[in-house]
């Protein structure tokens, strides 16, 4: 097998290995020898006809590291023997990461420098492989040369969707099995009890506890709510799995399945023994209900929020401390960046004018509720310990990772008078990655783009014929938490005025050493408490009452309802006017802002079954679970409430743009996370586009440009530091390093303010010191700057509401340290609002009083240069202190990107963007 060569320079370091010593160069030849002998598929090149595509060439796409997501043992081998990669398994990481250096110079000739060509079908020239997967005469699988994407062509809808299964465990089916087992909370036992694996499944099966008789119920109502499509949808679904399964068992007999299987100790190498289990129709529930809580479940946070709030009442009194409290919450506030930014109003979980069954615990009382019982060896250790508590903050906050971007011109600004469009999923980077492309044209379906691997059936995002759509995470309020009386023990409740038991759920794991997971023989049993009004979260006392404290979302047990919206989005006949665009994806029930862009129109809407809350309720706060403050309709057996209508969700067609990064809205509609305020990251988009359009004459590379500068700024240094700066140079600058330390930041912020290399490839950023100094000098300021005014209490409580930094380098988001997206949450905008007040400047949303040096420029001047002289001071590797991948002071490498490794290819890290994971580059021509 030759070494391919990659486009780009890898990072010599990688991600933390998963396996062994046992990767010796001198062990592993023989090895590898003997296992090059399995047949690999045999596919002949063949012509395939193009379906009607109206994008004339203009549509691309791009999702790293690569198409192939599957290894067999040898390849593994070779990969971490030598760094040598399968075919089509890196070749879009390049490209993707090349785009940081190169968009300066960018035109529309050179896109595809950058992107995939998506237009549908593949020439004759580029045909690498044709296959009729299991022998069928009704769908062809044709893969191209350039990346390997296979584009599924079916005479009938049960061909169809059987090449589109079959094809998706072509490329992804270790990744397909790893997050069923996620999603059933079974990972360690599957893949082994290392943390992470421990982190991973306690983070979802806590949102998501379901029983097998759960998961199947979802499947009916789903089928039996929703008519014809309905049974399309279980029609598709099954012929799906059916092409799941057929690829199993050929690359089970062929000896061509996935290494990790070895690895993992579920098949020898030599004898072939083992098992890969068939996949059945609840797995696919399974998988999406991590999907939906990982991007599309808003809300939660309530205790965090009530906690927060008593804070500020102890310290300032009721009323005063509510003030205080609403003005850092943000939840309207009038400078927020606004992606419908036309003055429409769509109110929804505003403040109500008198809160009514407000259940706030009693001040000191609040426990988590434990998840993790009975638990031996590695799955009880002081390591298990801390990741278990790291899991439940994830999944329990309202800090919810959104990622994700969208740039949108509407015809009126571009040079060819139709819109154009740059958007995409910023999901994390994996490898493989969660999502794959694919192409899928047949009766009823005709669509290229980007699924989640194991959820396939349809396109997800993506292109039709002539219209294009994509997501970004929306995070509007859909979940609720109740405070349920405790009666008779623990683990019984009042509902309704009936003692009633709680429902136990729960799923037993044990694990022992193997060769891809080392970690030492461990268990664990991850038990949850449910109620009528959800999982039990918090344990506590309000009003002297014991209560547990539960969470109640609108998605809960029906993870399997957004599959019709995703089924009409890829139909034709369904989808072809900006209208039916918007009733499609009004059918998904998840929190996310969708948009679209055809030849002639574009429009948005923000999807998500939002619940109709009883009057007076507050839903930043826990109520009581009694039925004058339960959801409006609410049936608790099937979880069915009446939700807004339509016309109540933010919605647009035709505005002159658009943009996303899971920005506010638009104005009155309140979402649950902190921080929606006079600086988001969505101004990076918005100040760029909103100059554009300005200008007119945009085009598909003036508009991806945008999104690459925005992806290389740095938040804090283009839209905070100029007023920083303005403080402290309100005087003259007599320290020696202060003044030296304003220089570099000056330059830096004079050049752009942008994480960006020398030189392409240099690893080297332009202005490192600025970026070192702002990096060390933003923690310091906020503490000093708001935790005097605050006091210590109640300054940490909103630190647990919204983080005051997310610059790069920092270990956040569900995928951790070198995940790419950033500056999402932070304390930049109480920062800019605290700033221009102590300035004397206009500020609308004002905070309630002037926390910088107690509101005088010049006590606040000494706090801003005393901590920058701190900040200065501070050496790279204090700044950045290294981990399993970068050594302490590689400031480059603390910020770069990391394709996280969930099964045995690994890849080397890039320089950091803030982008969209999958990205389209769309500008359609003409209409059916």
């Amino acid at each position: 097998m030759p070494r391919r060569t990659p486009r780009f320079t890898l990072d010599i370091l990688r991600t933390p290995g998963r396996f062994p010593g046992f990767l010796k160069t001198a062990s592993v030849c023989a090895l590898i020898a003997g296992l090059l002998s399995p047949l690999s598929q045999v596919a002949a090149a063949a012509e395939v006809t193009a379906a009607n595509d109206y994008c004339g060439g203009q549509c691309s796409d791009i999702l790293p590291p690569g198409e192939n997501g599957n290894a067999t043992l040898a390849q593994i081998l070779l990969n971490q023997a030598f760094g040598t990669q399968p075919d089509h398994a890196e070749d879009q990481l390049g490209p993707y990461a090349n785009l940081a250096k190169g968009y300066p110079t960018l035109t529309n000739a050179t896109i595809n420098t950058f992107f995939n060509d998506a237009s549908f079908g593949v020439a004759s020239d580029q045909v690498a492989s044709t296959l009729s997967p299991a022998g069928r005469s009704d769908v062809t699988i044709v893969r191209d040369k350039k990346t390997g994407v296979p584009h599924i062509t079916g005479t009938t809808r049960y061909g169809t969707e059987f090449g589109a299964g079959y094809a998706a465990a072509q490329d992804r089916l270790w990744l397909m099995d790893v997050f069923r087992h996620v999603g059933r909370g079974q990972l360690t036992a599957f893949a082994g009890g290392d943390p992470s694996n421990q982190g991973l499944e306690q983070q979802f099966w806590r949102n998501a506890p379901y029983t097998e008789a759960d998961l199947q119920a979802q499947i009916d109502n789903a089928v039996a709510n929703n008519g014809t499509r309905g049974q399309q949808a279980i029609a598709d679904a099954n012929a799906y799995l059916a092409g799941v399964n057929a690829y199993i068992d050929a690359s089970d007999s062929g000896r061509y399945f996935p290494g990790e299987y070895v690895l993992t100790g579920h098949k020898d190498s030599i004898t072939n023994a083992g098992t890969i289990d068939h996949f059945k129709i609840t797995d696919l529930v399974a998988l999406a209900s991590v999907i939906g809580a990982l991007f599309g479940s808003g809300g939660g946070g309530e205790v965090n929020n009530a906690v927060s709030l008593l804070a500020a009442q102890e310290k300032y009194g009721v009323e005063q401390g509510t003030q205080v409290w609403e003005a850092f919450r943000e939840r309207n506030d009038s400078e927020a960046v606004l992606t419908v930014h036309n003055g429409q109003s769509f109110p929804y979980a505003a403040k109500p004018a008198s809160p009514q069954g407000e259940a706030l615990p009693d001040t000191g009382s609040v426990t988590a509720e434990p998840l993790i019982y009975d638990a031996t060896g590695t799955g009880g250790d002081a390591t298990a310990t801390a990741t278990s508590a790291t899991a439940a903050a994830t999944a329990l906050g309202s800090a919810r990772r959104g990622m994700s971007n969208a740039l949108v011109v509407s015809g009126q600004a571009t040079a060819s008078g139709h819109p154009i469009a740059v958007f995409g999923p910023q999901t994390g980077y994996f490898a493989p990655q969660l999502l794959m492309l694919q192409e899928i044209q047949g009766p009823g379906i005709s669509a290229r783009g980007a699924s989640f691997a194991g959820l396939s059936m349809y396109v997800e995002l993506g292109r039709g014929q002539d219209y294009a759509w994509s997501a970004t995470t929306s995070g509007q309020d859909i979940i609720d938490t109740y405070a349920v009386e405790l009666c008779q023990d623990d683990y019984h409740y009042l509902y309704h005025g009936t003692c009633t038991a709680m429902d136990v759920v729960e799923q037993k794991n044990a694990w022992k050493p193997t060769t891809a997971d080392g970690t030492a023989a461990g268990s664990y049993t991850m038990r949850v408490y449910r109620t009528k009004y959800g999982p039990v979260e918090y344990r506590a006392t309000a009003g002297g009452k014991k209560v547990a404290y539960t969470t109640l979302r609108s998605s809960f047990m029906h993870e399997a309802d957004s599959i019709i919206g995703f089924q009409m989005l890829n139909d034709p006949d369904y989808v072809k006017s900006p209208q039916t665009f918007q009733s499609a994806v009004q059918h998904i029930n998840y929190t996310f802002n969708w948009f679209y862009a055809d030849s002639t129109h574009t429009a948005y809407y923000n999807s998500g079954d939002n619940p109709v809350r009883a009057s007076g309720v507050d839903a930043e706060f826990p109520v009581w679970a009694q039925s004058a403050y339960e959801w409006k309709n609410w049936v608790p057996a099937t979880n069915t409430a009446e939700y807004t209508p339509a016309s109540a969700h933010p919605n647009s067609i035709d505005q002159d743009y658009y943009i996303s990064w899971n920005n506010k809205q638009a104005k009155d509609y309140s979402t649950a996370s902190w921080g929606d305020g006079s600086v988001h990251r969505g101004n990076l988009l918005e100040d760029r586009v909103k100059k554009l359009v300005a200008a007119g004459g945009v085009t598909r590379a003036s508009l991806t440009k945008a999104m690459a500068d925005a992806a290389l700024a740095d938040l804090r240094a283009e839209d905070v530091l100029p007023d920083l700066l303005k403080v402290i140079n309100s005087s003259t600058v007599t320290d020696s390093t202060a003044a030296a330390a304003v220089t570099k930041l000056q330059t830096w912020l004079t050049a752009g303010g942008r994480r960006t290399e020398t030189t392409a490839g240099s690893k080297t950023y332009a202005d490192a010191d600025a970026i070192r100094i702002l990096d060390a000098w933003w923690p310091l300021l906020v503490k000093a700057e708001f935790e005097p005014g605050l006091g210590t209490g109640l300054y940490t409580a909103f630190t647990a509401n919204l983080p005051i930094d997310e610059a790069p380098s920092a270990a956040h988001g569900p995928t951790g340290a070198h995940a790419g997206s950033s500056f999402q949450y932070g304390w930049w905008s109480y920062v800019d609002k605290d700033i221009r007040a102590v300035l004397g400047e206009s500020v609308q949303g004002a905070l309630p009083q002037k926390y910088c040096g107690s509101g005088t420029v010049s006590s606040c001047r000494d706090i801003l240069i005393s901590t920058l002289k701190t900040a200065a001071g501070k050496t790279a590797a204090q700044v950045y202190p290294g981990d399993t991948l970068c050594a302490a002071g590689n400031q480059w490498c603390a910020d770069s990107i990391v394709q996280r490794t969930l099964g045995g290819i690994k890849h080397g890290n890039i320089s950091w963007q803030n982008r969209p994971t999958f990205q389209q580059v769309v500008e359609f021509t003409s209409h059916r």
